[in-house]
């Protein structure tokens, strides 16, 4: 008798397929739903699958699609612009038996739309910031917080503020300042005149580049000079006092996207990036253990950058799943590169 050999299973001798995997991660992490929701709605079908049995499913599942996760991370390094944020996750300490904050970093990809999430014991230092970061040479856009203060004096790092996180500040000086913040919101609302102006005119990149210049080049220098004018004249403990000093000491790295026509005025590309990690949060409350919030990451990272690009998630996950064991055996890189999202697509 001839026997065929078996096709290769994305779980050795595990019984669950491709399509079931993907259907739990994405139920998971697409939809927020945690695992023992999930088998809430399998008994309500008419498949009993134990709680315990799908949680043995996720870890090798994640092990199958980390060499993807970090080949999307070479990818994404590899680009002269990205954008960098973090956000919390509650993870359960073993000692103290709590759920214990620890912070996830996203790096954004700008002109790629590739994003991943990087867990490094849930440090947000200066020295993670470093560590994930210290190849990078290009553009780094973030919001004020000191970790990325280690790229200052980096001459292959150029540092761009996010002009969303100065607004926010006067915003909140509004009730105690109106005059003094709504002027300064009024010279902001200009300067996103400006980049409206420049999507509606369809302005390419070396075009946005010069308008920028021509335009809001004067405004940016007449609000530096009206906060150094102003900010002796308010309480440095106030919030408008705090607003200045906030968007004084970013005011040099913000003119930087004056420099290149390709970047963003703000950082909220990387923020709308977050938010499902903040959804998901809110549903599974904690991950178990360092490795949950690794496994998170990877995961995580797959599935945002599939929404960059507009890549039908369950489609994408269902296919890779089927294909990462025949990837891994031939164990050729470059194979395993076409299976990003963006290769994916174009295929």
């Amino acid at each position: 008798m001839l026997i065929a050999p078996l096709p290769l299973l994305p779980i050795y001798k595990g019984l669950a397929g491709a399509s079931l995997l993907s259907e739990i991660m994405l139920g998971k992490y697409e939809y927020h739903l945690p695992f023992y929701r999930q088998v809430k709605q399998f008994h309500h079908l008419g498949v009993k699958i134990p709680s315990n049995t799908l949680s043995g499913w996720f870890k090798p599942t994640c092990e199958l699609l980390t060499p993807l996760y970090k080949i999307l991370k070479e990818e994404v390094l590899n680009t002269d612009y990205i954008q960098v944020d973090e956000t919390t996750l509650p993870v359960i300490n073993k000692e103290s038996h709590y759920a214990k904050k620890e912070y996830l970093w996203m790096v954004r990809s700008v002109m790629k739309k590739l994003v991943f999430f990087h867990y490094d014991d849930g440090s947000r230092s200066g020295d993670t910031a470093y560590s994930l970061l210290k190849s990078y040479d290009g553009y780094l856009q973030s919001d004020g917080y000191g970790a990325y203060n280690v790229f200052k004096e980096n001459d292959q790092v150029c540092l761009v503020a996010c002009m969303a996180h100065i607004r926010r500040r006067y915003e909140i000086a509004l009730d105690e300042n109106k005059s003094l913040a709504e002027y300064a919101l009024k010279q902001i609302q200009q300067l996103y005149q400006i980049e409206r102006m420049a999507d509606e005119q369809n302005l390419s990149y070396e075009q946005r580049y010069k308008k920028r210049n021509e335009l809001a080049r004067p405004i940016m220098l007449s609000f530096e000079k009206w906060m150094e004018k102003t900010y002796p004249t308010v309480l440095p403990k106030n919030r408008m006092g705090e607003a200045i000093s906030y968007s004084y000491s970013l005011w040099p790295r913000m003119k930087s996207y004056l420099k290149d026509g390709r970047l963003k005025i703000d950082n909220n590309l990387a923020e709308n990036a977050l938010r499902p990690i903040a959804l998901s949060r809110k549903n599974f409350m904690f991950c178990g253990n360092h490795e949950a919030a690794q496994n998170t990451a990877v995961i995580c990272s797959l599935l945002a950058s599939c929404k960059e690009l507009g890549v039908n998630p369950r489609e994408w996950l269902k296919d890779i799943i089927e294909k990462m064991p025949y990837y891994q055996k031939l164990g050729n890189e470059n194979n395993l590169r076409a299976l990003l999202p963006n290769n994916w697509k174009q295929q």
